[in-house]
């Protein structure tokens, strides 16, 4: 992982490049599957902000990036409102009980349940490939109350830590309420600007939001938000890759959080 000790080592117009870079990235992995905070939070602790300031920040990027991941969707029309309030009211209250989990939780045990919801991801993305490429016209099943459950669930995952909410999302709305992936998308990065802005509001009255850096950074993610919609609307094998691509980050998270942050750790 990067640490501030970079700052040392590349100029200033060197890192604040790099922070761009790693936001244009994050945005097109947020766009597409999620978890595009693995990029963006080392990035801003490598500008030298603590962890909290860094996760505070964090959401700077990810509001402007979804807001304007939703918006190019809606312009392509694409973003299925529907059934819109029934996905987001469960959602929205999952995360406001997560929020409150959250601050009661070690470090330790936060990334052990991040990971091992990871490895479940895993499974289910490698296990029922027909179901994130295949296109479905089918009605998606909202209203039934396990669905209502899920999604108050991967709500309440979002408030108790942003990383990786965007997988759980697009699983929730692909394999719960049998989304298609180019429908599930839009709806995804939508939640997740509404999920994110009281957050953000929360830890900038708190103090913990570097404004500065989190608008450099947030100038990249919304290109790649930009880019990475205009892909899965233009590109008529995007479900592939969208899968593809799930299957790397979550790969990425599980090595980083269960192997190298866990279990390395713990023979030394």
């Amino acid at each position: 992982m990067m640490d501030s000790e970079l700052m040392s080592v590349l100029p200033q117009w060197a890192m604040y490049a790099c922070a761009v870079l790693a936001g244009l990235l994050a945005g097109i992995v947020n766009t597409l599957a999620g978890n595009g905070s693995a990029l963006t939070l080392p990035m801003l602790m490598a500008l030298g902000l603590p962890p909290d300031v860094a996760n505070g920040t964090n959401r700077v990027g990810v509001v402007l990036s979804s807001f304007t991941g939703a918006m190019t969707f809606r312009r392509r029309g694409v973003l299925d409102l529907k059934y819109f309030g029934w996905l987001l009211v469960p959602t929205v209250l999952g995360g406001v009980v997560g929020a409150m989990v959250a601050v009661k939780l070690e470090e330790h045990e936060m990334k052990i349940a991040i990971g091992a919801v990871m490895v479940v991801m895993l499974l289910l993305v490698v296990a029922k490939p027909n179901k994130w490429i295949k296109e479905s016209h089918v009605a998606p099943s909202i209203r039934k109350p396990w669905v209502l459950l899920i999604l108050f669930l991967v709500g309440a995952y979002g408030g108790f830590i942003q990383a990786g909410v965007g997988i759980l999302l697009l699983a929730g709305l692909v394999l719960g309420c049998g989304y298609g992936v180019s429908r599930a998308n839009p709806l995804k990065v939508l939640i997740v600007f509404t999920l994110t802005v009281p957050a953000l509001v929360i830890f900038f009255r708190a103090g913990q939001v570097h404004l500065p850096y989190g608008l450099l950074m947030g100038s990249g993610q919304m290109t790649g938000a930009w880019l990475g919609a205009r892909f899965a609307t233009q590109h008529p094998g995007a479900n592939v890759w969208v899968r593809r691509l799930l299957i790397v980050v979550i790969l990425a998270v599980i090595v980083k959080l269960l192997i190298l942050d866990v279990f390395v750790p713990s023979l030394s």
